[in-house]
């Protein structure tokens, strides 16, 4: 991109921020109560379960029948606060390598503790998982089916020294 094109995409940033965002002190709350669960598709039910269980400590809280797909597991992780993070599977269904595409998951960011943090940089290390460390408090990993994960240390609703929230 040139300098033009940067300026460009900075200054409609700034535009869409002075038109929708309101200071912290006149933000409405907000009409929902929370996260119920992000549901992704995996390829492999048990290996999931290795995976963000074994690996990454999120306990396995229900694993039920898809009811939109029959033969197809609906499964849940907790990922504390009330979060849960989802999985479906669709045996018989060619649904193709994960893929970023518009309007589809770039990546989960999931805060965890720093001491936590650090435990599971070491069993993604342990594990043989590949990431990238980024900002010395977030690690970017892909799990078994490629999807893109963030473990980030900062507080939830921080990022970076950033309220985000």
């Amino acid at each position: 991109m040139t300098e033009r094109d940067l300026a460009a995409i900075a200054a409609e940033r700034e535009r869409i921020r002075a038109a929708y965002l309101s200071p912290t002190a006149s933000r409405p709350a907000s009409s929902a109560r929370g996260l119920h669960h992000v549901a992704i598709v995996c390829a492999d039910v048990e290996q999931t379960v290795r995976f963000y269980q074994g690996v990454l400590g999120f306990p396995l809280t229900e694993i039920v029948e898809n009811r939109d797909y029959p033969g197809s597991n609906h499964f849940f992780f907790d990922l504390g606060h009330g979060n849960l993070l989802a999985f479906f599977d669709f045996p018989g269904l060619d649904v193709g390598p994960y893929a970023e595409v518009l309007g589809g998951l770039h990546h989960l960011a999931i805060s965890v503790e720093p001491e936590r943090w650090a435990q599971l940089r070491a069993a993604l290390d342990e594990a043989g998982v590949e990431y990238l460390l980024e900002s010395g408090t977030s690690m970017y990993f892909r799990d078994p089916d490629g999807t893109r994960v963030e473990l980030i240390s900062d507080p939830l609703g921080e990022m970076y020294g950033l309220s985000v929230l």
